[in-house]
C-alpha cells in the first residue's frame, strides 16, 4: 500500500518531532492524503498533528488592504506565513515548548483559534498539507516532502465542484483564474519539484502511484 510505504519512510527517518509538507495544486486531494498517513502513523504507535495551510490566512476582513482575489495577488498575500512559524512551526520546532496552536483564523468561520493551543510530544509528527508548502518563507522546516501531482485542468474541474456550495457559478472562474494562476507563478519562481522526497501522481483518488523518486 502506497501510504504505508511512505509513511515507513517518513519513521525512519528516527526519534524526536518530525515535520512532513504534503503540496500540490489545488484539490489534489492534499488533505485527504494527509489524513491517511497520519492515521497509518498514529496506528504505528507514533503521535500525530494535523494542520492545514488553509487555516492560517491572512483575516479576509483585511483584503482592502491588499490584493487576494487575483492569482498574483492570491499567492503574494492570503497566506500568512508568519503566524505559521510564530503560532506552528517554531514552537514545533523548539524541544523546550509543550504547546502550539493548529489553527490560526478558520477560513470558513474567521474566528480566531490562535490561543487553542494543542500539546506537542516529543516524538510527534507534524503533518501539514497545502499549497504553496515549500516557499521559502516556510520551506526550512520540512524533514519529508510529498508532491501530489494532477493536470492542471483536473485540479480547476475538480476545485469548482468541491467549492460549488460557497462559490457558486463562480467556482470554476476562482479556480482557473486565481488558484491556478497562483500556482503556476508558484511552480515558475520556486521550482518545488526537485526538492520533493516523494512526487505521487494523485489523478486517480483510488489509484494513486509514486512517479518519482
Amino acid at each position: 500500500m502506497l501510504v504505508e510505504k511512505i509513511a515507513k519512510r517518513i519513521l525512519a527517518l528516527g526519534e524526536g518531532r518530525l515535520f512532513v509538507g504534503v503540496d500540490g495544486f489545488t484539490a489534489a486531494g492534499k488533505t485527504s492524503f494527509g489524513h491517511e498517513l497520519a492515521e497509518w502513523i498514529s496506528a504505528a504507535g507514533r503521535p500525530v498533528l494535523r494542520a492545514t495551510l488553509d487555516d492560517f490566512k491572512k483575516p479576509w476582513r483585511d483584503r482592502h488592504l491588499y490584493d487576494r482575489e487575483s492569482g498574483e495577488g492570491y499567492y503574494r498575500n492570503a497566506y500568512d506565513y508568519e503566524a505559521v512559524k510564530h503560532l506552528l512551526l517554531d514552537p514545533c520546532r523548539s524541544p523546550e515548548a509543550r504547546a502550539g496552536a493548529l489553527c490560526s483564523i478558520d477560513p470558513l468561520t474567521q474566528h480566531d483559534h490562535s490561543s487553542e493551543l494543542t500539546p506537542l510530544g516529543t516524538d510527534a509528527v507534524l503533518i501539514v498539507d497545502g499549497v504553496f508548502a515549500f516557499r521559502p518563507e516556510i520551506n526550512e522546516y520540512w524533514d519529508f516532502r510529498v508532491w501530489l501531482q494532477v493536470d492542471a485542468e483536473l485540479s480547476v474541474q475538480r476545485g469548482a465542484e468541491r467549492d460549488q456550495d460557497w462559490a457558486g457559478t463562480d467556482a470554476e472562474s476562482i479556480h482557473r483564474n486565481r488558484y491556478l494562476v497562483a500556482e503556476h507563478i508558484y511552480l515558475q519562481e520556486v521550482d518545488p519539484l526537485p526538492m520533493m522526497d516523494v512526487v505521487i501522481d494523485n489523478s486517480e483518488f483510488t489509484r494513486p502511484r509514486v512517479v518519482t523518486p
